[in-house]
């Protein structure tokens, strides 16, 4: 099992009159190389339950274990070593930095990793070709897309060739149909690099593009089912 969640439990203002109790006693799991959408509306709790699965925050209560470690036992510094090599990180604002272009953008993470520039390069250009960036890799963000920039995103979330891509709301600036677009880049991802991908979203259409949808309200599981290939959007 690579993901493990028994009994989680995220609070704040702790023992404050206005404490507030954002997730309450989830249990999860999710088996290596899923494909799973976390769905709900604003104030459900998805973006506290993908803070706690990518290890930027912990929970208040309960367990969360990735590949059978347990989390609560990582100093900062280890959390940050899981952050940085096991798990890939797409938001819906992109993140690019503006001043450098798409391939640069793509080799950050392998900078900071010590990765020789050669090596650096020919990674970044391969990750770019999977997203079918191949074309745009010497553009600055400013000359993409919405959709580009979140291919170049999406390239950038695998340098460090992750187990899991973590993606918040990734289609949330983007139109219908360049939306679907880049979900067919995670399917592909998931498919053909066997990474495991979670997708938070609001979007129920896009979730029925994914094989398995939780759905999230007011901090509960209140469904977890496969998704019929039938049904899947297409």
């Amino acid at each position: 099992m690579m993901i493990e969640l028994r009994g989680i439990v995220k609070k704040y203002f702790i023992g404050e009159p206005n404490e507030l109790t954002v997730l309450k006693d989830l249990n999860l799991d999710i088996q290596e190389g899923s494909f799973v959408s976390i769905v709900g509306q604003s104030g459900s709790g998805k973006s506290t339950l993908m803070n706690i699965l990518g290890a930027l925050d912990r929970p208040t209560e309960g367990e969360y274990k990735l590949n059978g470690v347990p989390i609560a036992a990582m100093d900062d510094n280890q959390l940050s070593e899981i952050r940085n090599r096991q798990i890939g990180f797409v938001f819906q604002t992109f993140n690019l930095i503006p001043r450098v272009n798409a391939l640069a953008n793509v080799e950050l993470p392998l900078f900071y990793m010590g990765i020789k520039r050669g090596e650096r390069r020919e990674r970044a250009e391969r990750l770019l070709r999977l997203v079918e960036m191949e074309d745009r890799m010497t553009h600055l963000p400013n000359e993409l897309s919405g959709g580009q920039k979140q291919r170049v995103a999406i390239a950038r979330s695998l340098a460090n060739d992750p187990a899991i891509i973590l993606a918040d709301e990734p289609t949330g600036a983007l139109d219908t149909q360049t939306g679907k677009l880049v979900m067919d880049i995670f399917m592909r991802i998931n498919a053909e690099e066997k990474r495991t991908v979670l997708l938070i979203t609001h979007n129920t259409e896009l979730a029925r593009m994914t094989e398995r949808i939780i759905t999230l309200r007011d901090g509960e599981i209140i469904s977890d089912s496969a998704v019929e290939r039938g049904d899947a959007a297409v």
